[in-house]
């Protein structure tokens, strides 16, 4: 029998049940062995959909890591605690799949960077949206050249009134942020990944608390409560790469624009350019004629994943995670590349608090 990943989650709130235990439920080389929440209720109950009887319930997740035989685990916690939790798990020997934004800030992220060389394990960040079959197709058509020099961007992640009452979503305490930093990210992500550029020059930036003193917002999740959202509810920035290139991110929980959409990039280049607003459309020019190529996206495989197309994209993130924990693949989300994007979170952040450009170098 093949050897499986004996994972601790930590974490059993709403991503963890929404993705991360029902892939991990799914995937064949993984074991989930031990359930932690501040809230027992939610261990015991994740343990009871997702586990075993005989599996360990914690609240501290100190003592999760305790566990010798426990190879990996899944940080599934407000922002403010991943940077904590992944290290003190790297520090005892455990692979990590933290949920993303990797970090509050880039000292955080430059804290998990480092122990995750100290240890010497995986660590990964989930930024799953990369492996939608609309991401897949597109980057292996950036990776054979097919758009040239990528140099300008936009990464759009805007809600008109979608603003998560849950949690500890608007609480900018905990989370570090709002819309930016919770489905920005997402986008931006997408972006440099399309692009393959990691080295931003400045950034400028904005934030906004317009609505969230609002009363009778036709919010999706109903109303949010007004003294509890402290993060802003719409941000935006300009980041100028290096070598010249420049991103638009715009990203929002609540706007007045017509259509919403999340999680999608637009590049262009010198040779072509994609976008993700109706579906993937690549732009360019055949025969001296303006062309629109509409790829059928229902079928077929991709090359980084031999075979396993068509599975959802927490169920392709959770694989990857096990086969690199395993020594049998490489990881599609790298830690480096998350802290990049989390250094530009901040920069556009600390932006707008001081009215003035943020230089990286």
């Amino acid at each position: 029998m093949d050897k499986k990943v004996r994972m601790g989650v930590i974490g059993c709130g709403g991503i963890a049940n929404g993705k991360h235990m029902p892939a991990e439920k799914r995937n064949p080389a993984a074991e989930m062995v031990a359930f932690c929440d501040v809230i027992e209720e939610r261990a015991l109950k994740a343990r009871e959909d997702f586990g075993k009887p005989e599996d360990a319930v914690y609240t501290d997740y100190r003592e999760l890591l305790k566990d010798k035989s426990i190879d990996a685990v899944l940080v599934l916690t407000p922002n403010c605690s991943h940077c904590e939790i992944t290290v003190a798990a790297l520090n005892a020997g455990k692979h990590v799949l933290c949920e993303k934004p990797m970090a509050m800030n880039y000292a955080e992220a430059k804290k998990m960077l480092a122990a995750r060389d100290k240890a010497g394990k995986v660590l990964t960040i989930g930024y799953q949206n990369r492996f939608r079959p609309d991401s897949l197709y597109l980057k292996e058509r950036a990776e054979e050249g097919m758009f040239g020099d990528v140099y300008y961007a936009e990464a759009i992640a805007i809600r008109r009134r979608a603003v998560p009452t849950w949690g500890v979503f608007i609480d900018q305490e905990k989370q570090g942020g709002g819309p930016l930093i919770d489905i920005g990210t997402h986008a931006l992500d997408l972006t440099l990944f399309m692009m393959n550029n990691y080295e931003p020059a400045y950034c400028v930036g904005k934030t906004f608390h317009k609505l969230n003193k609002q009363k009778n917002t036709g919010n999706a999740w109903g109303d949010w409560d007004t003294e509890k959202f402290t993060a802003e509810d719409s941000a935006f920035g300009f980041v100028v790469m290096k070598n010249g290139a420049l991103i638009n991110l715009k990203s929002s929980w609540a706007i007045n624009m017509a259509d919403p959409i999340e999680a999608v990039t637009t590049i262009c280049g010198d040779k072509a350019g994609a976008d993700m607003l109706k579906g993937l459309r690549i732009n360019t020019v055949i025969g001296g004629r303006q062309a629109m190529i509409t790829p059928d996206l229902s079928a077929g495989s991709v090359a980084f994943f031999d075979g396993a197309a068509g599975g959802a994209p927490e169920d392709l993130e959770a694989k990857t995670f096990t086969d690199a924990v395993l020594g049998k693949g490489k990881l599609y989300v790298t830690a480096d590349q998350a802290a990049v994007v989390t250094r530009i979170l901040e920069g556009i952040y600390e932006s707008d608090r001081t009215g003035k450009p943020v230089y990286f170098d």
